[in-house]
């Protein structure tokens, strides 16, 4: 069984609106689907998963590290491809600073969603979890979550835990 690492951000801006790549029509992966800003890591950065994910920003948007604040690890997901590949996906949330300059890549067009409009979208299941999840729970807080994808009645669903230092709580 593989191990494929991704590092995506949702970024989100003042008017309550995420950032989405679409995806060109004839792209290898997800074609022509919404997928949030991010990509595969490099081996070199397998132990730091947000470098990863601020390398992504800067090539899909051109988006420079003073444009953006609070960009913070808040889901891990993890989930089984094809019974042949085990997929971990670093979720970062922060906002893009107002007035902030975007620049398209070949990747696909930049397009903002509206937080509450993201589910009527052309977006993966773990996209649809992670977002409703964030709606419903972490926008208030500024915990990390560990989901877990797997199937309820040939659906899509997601378990979820804090990820915590238990030690460090004294629940030994």
């Amino acid at each position: 069984m593989q191990l494929r690492q991704m590092a995506v951000a949702f970024l989100l801006n003042e008017h309550r609106e995420v950032l989405f790549l679409q995806k060109k029509s004839d792209s290898a992966f997800l074609p022509g689907q919404l997928v949030p800003i991010g990509g595969h890591m490099e081996k070199d950065e397998i132990s730091e998963p947000e470098r990863a994910c601020r390398r992504e920003i800067q090539e899909e948007t051109g988006l420079a590290e003073h444009a953006l604040a609070g960009l913070e690890l808040r889901y891990i997901v993890h989930r089984i491809k094809d019974e042949s590949e085990i997929r971990i996906q670093y979720i970062f949330i922060g906002e893009v600073q107002a007035g902030s300059r975007l620049m398209e890549s070949e990747e696909g067009r930049l397009m903002w969603v509206d937080c509450g409009n993201v589910m009527n979208q052309q977006v993966t299941a773990s996209t649809k979890e992670v977002m409703g999840h964030y709606l419903e729970t972490g926008i208030h807080n500024h915990k990390t979550y560990i989901g877990t994808m797997h199937g309820v009645q040939g659906q899509a669903a997601m378990s979820w835990a804090v990820l915590e230092d238990w030690e460090s709580r004294g629940s030994l």
